[in-house]
Order: C-alpha cells, then sequence, then structure tokens
C-alpha cells in the first residue's frame, strides 16, 4: 500500500492555485490593502458555521465585507460621526436601501419638494408600486413640515441644501418637529460631506441631543474627488436601525468592487483640503457673477439674500473660523429677458466648465435646468429665468473667471 503520509505529488496547475505560500504578517503602509473576494475560505466547518457577518467579528461573503470595505465605512463613520455604516452602488442606491428597509404598505414618506430628483421619482415609481405613499414639503417652512406629517408617516428625507436650487433650511427644526412626532429622518448629507457641519450633532455640544437617525452620502461625489467613481454610504449610531437597513442591504445583494473602494480610501485623506478649495473658488465665482448684467439671481447657501442663508449661518458659519463651509456649488438664474436658447447657447459658449451631471471632482462642471419640470409648487424665492448650476473643480479661480466672462460676452454681449 502506498505511504499514505507522503503528500501528493500536484500537477503545476493544481500547485498554483493551492501553493501553500502565505506572507508574513505585519505590513503597514499608507494605503490599506485591497482585497478582492467573492467566495472566502474557511478553515473549518466550526468556523464555517459559527461565524457572524452581521457585526464585522469574521468574514463570510464578499458581499458581507472584506478589510477593505470594513476600513472604509469606519473611516467614514468616522468623518460624518456614526457608528454603522453600510455601502452600496451609487447615492441613489443609498436613498433606495433606506427606502425599502423602512417602509412598506401602507406607509407615507414625506419628501423636500427641492430633494435629489432621482430620489423622488424612485417614490413616483417603484415605493408607489409597492403601496407606499409619497408627498412633498416646503423645505423653507417647517410649519408645511409638521402639517404633513401623519399616522402613517415613517420616514422623512431632509437635504441641506436643496438640490440645484440650494435653499438651504432650517435642518434643526426639522428634526425636532420629527423627533416629538417619533419619525426616522434621513437626510442626504453629500453636499455637507460631514465637513460642513455635523449631522450626528446639530446642537454642536458633543451630546448627540439633536440628530439626524440616518445619514446617507454619495461617495462618488467629494468622499471619491476624481469623478470616477460610483458609490454610496448609509450611516447611522442606533444598532437596530442599522440592522435593518443592513439586512436588507443583504437581501438586495448590494456591494461594492475592491478597487472602487481602495479608490475612496485613497482619496479620503485629502477631502477636507480639496472641500474648503472647492469652497473658496465657488464663493468667489458667485460673487463675481452677482456683478454681471445678465444673471438676475445667484444662489448659494453663504451668500447674504441666499434663500435660507441664516440657517446656513447657525449651523455651518463656525467652520473654518468663521468663516463657514459651504461646498463647491453654486447656481444663477439668468434674467428673463434672456430665452432658453441664449442660456443654452451660454453653456456651450464654456471651455473649462463643461457640460456634465455631478460634482466634486477636479473638472468645473455647468448644467441648465428647466426648473418648471422638477418642483411640484411655486417657488417665489426665484426670480423669474432660467437657472444654471455650476460646480467649481480645481482649475485656477482666474482661468474659470475668464471662462464665465468670455462666454457672458459671446451668448448676451455683456463682459
Amino acid at each position: 500500500m502506498p505511504d499514505m503520509k507522503e503528500p501528493p505529488v500536484l500537477a503545476p496547475e493544481t500547485r498554483i492555485v493551492h501553493h501553500p505560500y502565505i506572507p508574513p504578517a505585519g505590513f503597514l503602509a499608507p494605503q490599506p490593502g485591497v482585497f478582492k473576494a467573492s467566495t472566502v475560505i474557511f478553515p473549518n466547518v466550526a468556523a464555517m458555521r459559527s461565524r457572524e457577518w452581521k457585526d464585522k467579528s469574521g468574514y463570510t461573503y464578499g458581499l458581507h465585507g472584506t478589510p477593505t470595505t470594513f476600513i472604509l465605512e469606519e473611516r467614514l463613520c468616522a468623518l460624518e460621526g456614526g457608528l454603522q455604516c453600510v455601502l452600496v452602488p451609487s447615492g441613489l442606491a443609498a436613498i433606495a436601501n433606506v427606502a425599502l428597509a423602512l417602509l412598506g404598505p401602507g406607509d407615507e414618506v414625506l419628501i423636500p419638494d427641492n430633494a435629489y430628483g432621482p430620489g423622488k421619482d424612485l417614490a413616483q415609481g417603484e415605493l408607489a408600486r409597492f403601496g407606499v405613499r409619497h408627498v412633498l414639503y416646503d423645505p423653507l417652512d417647517p410649519a408645511d413640515l409638521a402639517a404633513r406629517i401623519t399616522a402613517a408617516t415613517r420616514l422623512v428625507w431632509l437635504e441641506a441644501p436643496g438640490s440645484v436650487t440650494l435653499e438651504f433650511p432650517d435642518l434643526c427644526e426639522q428634526v425636532r418637529i420629527c423627533r416629538e412626532r417619533g419619525v426616522v429622518t434621513a437626510l442626504d448629507n453629500t453636499w455637507g460631506a460631514g465637513l460642513a457641519f455635523a449631522p450626528f450633532d446639530l446642537a454642536g455640544d458633543g451630546s448627540g441631543s439633536l440628530a439626524v437617525d440616518i445619514s446617507v452620502h454619495a461617495l462618488t461625489k467629494y468622499p471619491s474627488g476624481g469623478g470616477d467613481v460610483l458609490m454610496g454610504s448609509v450611516i447611522t449610531r442606533d444598532p437596530a436601525l442599522h440592522m435593518k437597513i443592513k439586512l436588507t442591504h443583504m437581501r438586495l445583494g448590494l456591494g461594492v468592487g475592491a478597487n472602487d473602494a481602495e479608490a475612496v480610501l485613497r482619496a479620503l485623506p485629502s477631502v477636507g483640503l480639496r472641500y474648503r478649495a472647492h469652497d473658496v473658488a465657488a464663493r468667489q465665482l458667485a460673487l463675481w457673477m452677482q456683478e454681471q448684467p445678465a444673471v438676475a439671481q445667484v444662489l448659494h447657501p453663504a451668500l447674504p439674500g441666499s434663500p435660507g442663508y441664516a440657517h446656513w449661518q447657525g449651523l455651518c458659519g463656525a467652520a473654518n473660523a468663521g468663516e463657514g463651509a459651504a461646498a463647491g456649488l453654486f447656481s444663477v438664474v439668468m434674467d428673463a429677458r434672456h430665452g432658453q436658447a441664449q442660456v443654452d447657447a451660454f453653456c456651450d459658449a464654456l471651455r473649462l466648465f463643461k457640460l456634465g451631471y455631478s460634482w466634486g471632482g477636479p473638472m468645473s462642471l455647468v448644467v441648465p435646468y428647466q426648473l418648471s419640470a422638477m418642483r411640484s409648487r411655486p417657488v417665489p424665492h426665484l426670480r423669474p429665468g432660467t437657472l444654471v448650476r455650476f460646480s467649481v473643480g480645481l482649475e485656477a479661480l482666474e482661468d474659470l473667471r475668464q471662462d464665465l466672462q468670455q462666454a457672458l460676452h459671446g451668448a448676451f454681449g455683456t463682459a
């Protein structure tokens, strides 16, 4: 009989799959390692049966996390002040994850009228088909929000500032209203990015006495910073709420690629520097645009007179030694005497500002909008005209100003 103690001689193609070498532990470098896995190997059946994926105490399957994604989740919690995080393939997927975890037939969700458009589309489409009713409320009127909360309301979405028109709500009062009525709040915190204000410490005293329940974040924007990654996060502080979201996350099979997680981890240490650079340049350009004859109104939370400026000042104004924090977005309303064709020609004439959606990357972007198709009610705080949103990138400020100047002159005959 053959000696069973002798290992079998394996073919080369088998040896490269089952090679016994394991590199030594203890390697440390500025960037975490990239672990790619669908299958995770267990040492024995007992470990396979006992390992728990819900609390990050072990690894079971790639969708449930790897060292790479666990590190990113923890660092994002540190950024926003949360305790638990799940990663999803986009910011919209984060919104969907929350909605599907918390809402069912007969439930009601309240959404600000100026919320991110695809999030409203989700409510009008899939959620409506599932028997979930949605109601739009005035983001600048806390009393309107209070009046629309009913016994069926299970979730209130918040957005600070609003999408495209950038009105800054009284976020603290909105949260107080929802807390008094026992309704869960979910904030789209993509603009704030964990840097403009602390979503889980709105009172600013470290007590957590005034906090949103959920913060969703399109990591596609500032955390990635390159305009090349799609990813989102859902961050909480309540374990039971987190588990509802995490179980739905698992059932939907949501996951992110290891290389995308690596890209966000690589960019994350510089997010504060980049956010500040976007902010400084955007404010300068917004102020300059206020002086241009073709412009009827400039919308930027940090500019006096912009809708909700006082609320921005109260929540974000203490950052950066009292200069506040306000991201890199601003919108303008072109004077009503200039038609859509002229405004489109202005956008086409821009050379450095490229036509494209999203923001937070190195390249400046511009998008003209038809606001009438985006709002369910009149917006009296906006002047008549055509709205254009700018995302300021990391180019030299003077180059961007000159680009705006030449396009204004070409389209409207003004400097």
